[in-house]
């Protein structure tokens, strides 16, 4: 099954910097081991905001849930999930 999925993120100002740093640390680590297995295939930034639209290719809604719940950056996101369906007009 395909997601689109939007994450917003919105640390807290007062989060100490070297917090910051090691959630964002393990973040791209977790994010990039998903990437490497197929689970998340594509990450675009948004231009000019701290966001990203990603999909994210799995078993099933359980499975993107556990995924995005174990983000380290998951406290700080407001997420939005759409589910995707092989469109009638596509050729490939």
């Amino acid at each position: 099954m395909k997601y689109l999925v939007h994450m917003d993120v919105n640390i807290p100002t007062d989060l100490p910097a070297d917090e910051v740093a090691e959630i964002k640390a393990t973040e791209k680590a977790y994010s990039q081991e998903l990437q490497r297995s197929g689970k998340w295939p594509e990450i675009w930034r948004v231009v000019g905001e701290y966001a990203n639209y990603s999909v994210f290719d799995v078993e099933s809604n359980g499975e993107l849930h556990d995924i995005l719940q174990n983000l380290p950056l998951f406290p700080y996101m407001d997420i939005t999930v759409i589910p995707l369906a092989k469109h009638p007009s596509d050729v490939k």
